[in-house]
């Protein structure tokens, strides 16, 4: 949907899906009981969540380059919601094959499926600007609260009520994450209203490592698709036991 890209944003999210290939295969490694990393709290719990919160806030970010260049306003509605069904739908596989694979562990409500309905509520929301900054920093406060808290139902996990001895490798409910995807929707209004860059940045866009993470960021999706599953082959062509 983006016709001109902008290099800084595809910038760091190929250094986001850089970082998150190193984080999921350390804890494949550790997972499989291959090679034990013990990093505590900052590398498990802190590193993964700020990397999945890159992505959340540049997708936040993303939605309103890609409404600037609607050009029917009226059908910006119906073409977020299509991107974000395909992208849920991707989220939907990644749970068939978990649940298959790791049923004692699969994912439910992952980042695919978060961005996905993410997608569809931020177009809710980007007309707004201050809105967005508050309403997604209460969502974000509310949200890491909530978590804090076991509930012993879990229609309402994809919300943030967490059931009870839950165990998922991927979870990223609306609460608190969509409060990030606000905060991403209310910068991208203000750094880059109707589209272009309101602020002066030094070109680094013919750089070998600028053009290398551009590709990346780029391709973000595919490589999450299968840098998991090439994880997979690698272990069993070197011989390690993985089902």
């Amino acid at each position: 949907m983006i016709k001109e890209r902008l290099w800084e944003i595809d910038f760091f999210r190929g250094i986001a899906i850089i970082l998150m290939i190193i984080f999921n295969y350390s804890f494949a490694l550790l997972y499989l009981r291959i090679y034990v990393l013990n990093d505590g709290f900052l590398y498990w719990y802190v590193f993964p969540r700020f990397i999945g919160g890159m992505f959340i806030f540049l997708a936040g970010l993303s939605l309103t380059l890609m409404y600037s260049q609607i050009k029917n306003k009226k059908d910006s509605h119906k073409k977020f919601f299509s991107r974000g069904l395909k992208i849920f739908g991707y989220g939907l596989l990644i749970t068939a094959i978990t649940y298959l694979t790791f049923p004692e562990a699969f994912i439910i409500f992952g980042i695919l499926h978060f961005i996905g309905i993410s997608i569809i509520l931020g177009s809710f929301f980007l007309k707004y600007n201050k809105l967005n900054l508050v309403l997604g920093l209460l969502i974000i406060l509310f949200g890491f609260y909530l978590q804090s808290f076991s509930f012993n139902f879990s229609y309402l996990l994809w919300l943030g009520f967490t059931p009870q001895n839950f165990y998922t490798f991927d979870y990223w409910p609306i609460l608190p994450w969509f409060g990030v995807t606000l905060l991403g929707i209310f910068f991208g209004n203000l750094l880059y209203k109707n589209g272009k860059r309101n602020f002066k940045i030094k070109d680094f866009s013919n750089s070998f490592v600028t053009r290398f993470l551009d590709f990346l960021g780029r391709n973000s999706l595919s490589i999450y698709l299968i840098h998991q599953p090439l994880l997979v082959i690698i272990l069993l062509v070197l011989g390690f036991k993985i089902f």
